[in-house]
């Protein structure tokens, strides 16, 4: 079976030290670091945005409950006429 994550590390061992560039390896794997906490960062924000609309939808749902101006001796002298 081809393993392309092996056949790299083969590829690494078998080159030479004198054509390595550390500097170049340093760049790509913090690029890739930085993506990938950037990426999770992202994703933290958007699952707080969620959960505080969450709560405030909530405690606001109480608010949405039809509410009558008319007082309660109103409403019982209507039902009797």
């Amino acid at each position: 079976m081809h393993d392309p994550f092996e056949e790299s590390l083969r590829d690494l061992l078998k080159s030479s030290p004198s054509s390595h560039d550390d500097d170049a390896c340093l760049h790509r794997v913090l690029k890739t670091a930085n993506r990938q906490v950037g990426a999770g960062d992202l994703f933290s924000l958007m699952g707080h945005c969620l959960e505080a609309l969450m709560i405030a939808l909530n405690n606001g749902s109480a608010h949405v409950a039809p509410v009558s101006r008319r007082t309660q001796s109103t409403v019982s002298a209507d039902k009797a006429e």
